[in-house]
């Protein structure tokens, strides 16, 4: 990796353009951020536009997953990118969850490694924010791959903007402006292998993207911006609606669910399920089981959790009886 020379400048319109999409992330919100730099072009450049900020109160972490024994080398090199910007840098590293959820997947494990070293790190350097550069190509990856797998409205929405101290100020650039920024200041990122491994579905996916050119990037980012709004506004509903036709007691609950329209009731499942067990995070399909089972008048268990029918017609959920062994 080259480190950008002095006689390279990001052109003010850029920087500027990048401001204004800093301030609509973070909102009114102030607070140190901390970038999610992997070396590779999206988040160098995101690197670089930070620094273009001229802010004092920005750090960078680079996470090696310790599967390639290349990524260390790697690592090294975002870092010395980031001194000649200014910036503090470290290197996390940790081990790898042998399973995220019900997945054993190498890919979400490898997320939620980074993701949890980056908020640890977050919190030790005092950064409000951990700043990822995810992009306009990203969003239509995620979606169109959330589509063939028969996502809901929550899944379609996207890659969020921002999501509790995450935020994600590049949905609105092309990869290919992120690509121009790191060439016009002299960087030479990382190619990760697996950008281009077609064991993975979103490699295989971008492959296909890449001759469609009628497709509208900003515009689908528009779209997963107004599902993530509606998303939100179902959200607020369910919470509020639970205070109506939700009981939770200790190790139970109930809800009365006649008259609330399918998504609504899916929401309030879900909060009852995760209410008896609070470690419980069932797919969308497990919980469409569930709430099928129930409509039909049966019982039946989730994971901890057992549910049934009352004779008042609510539905109700409670620690499922240990299971007999043999």
């Amino acid at each position: 990796m080259i480190a950008p020379q002095p006689h390279h400048v990001l052109p003010t319109t850029v920087v500027e353009r990048f401001a204004h999409d800093w301030r609509r992330a973070i909102g009114d919100e102030a607070g140190g951020a901390l970038v999610a730099l992997s070396g590779g072009a999206d988040s160098s450049a995101l690197l670089l536009l930070m620094a273009g900020l001229g802010r004092g109160d920005v750090h960078a972490a680079t996470v090696d997953h310790g599967l390639r024994p290349e990524a260390r080398a790697e690592a090294v090199a975002a870092g010395e990118l980031a001194r000649r910007c200014g910036i503090p840098h470290a290197i996390l590293s940790g081990a790898m969850p042998r399973r995220v959820e019900q997945s054993a997947n190498l890919s979400a494990r490898a997320r939620a490694l980074r993701y949890r070293l980056l908020e640890e790190h977050a919190a030790a350097v005092g950064a409000r924010w951990i700043v990822t550069a995810h992009h306009a190509d990203d969003q239509l990856e995620t979606m169109v791959m959330r589509l063939n797998r028969g996502a809901g409205i929550r899944g379609l929405a996207g890659v969020r903007a921002r999501q509790g101290r995450v935020v994600r100020p590049l949905l609105g650039w092309r990869r290919a402006e992120l690509a121009a920024i790191v060439a016009v200041c002299g960087v030479v990122p990382v190619d990760d292998p697996s950008n281009v491994d077609d064991r993975f579905d979103r490699t295989r996916l971008r492959k296909v993207l890449a001759g469609v050119d009628w497709l509208d990037r900003p515009a689908i980012g528009r779209s997963a911006t107004a599902l993530a709004e509606a998303e939100a506004a179902i959200d607020w509903a369910a919470e509020r609606l639970a205070g109506e036709v939700c009981v939770f007691g200790a190790g139970e609950a109930w809800v009365s669910v006649e008259g609330v329209p399918v998504e609504l009731r899916r929401r309030l499942v879900e909060r009852c399920l995760r209410h008896v067990d609070p470690a419980i995070s069932p797919r969308g399909e497990a919980v469409g089981r569930v709430m099928a089972r129930l409509d039909a008048g049966a019982a039946g268990t989730l994971g901890d959790v057992g549910y049934s029918v009352g004779r008042d017609g609510r539905w109700n959920f409670r620690e499922a009886p240990p299971r007999r062994t043999h």
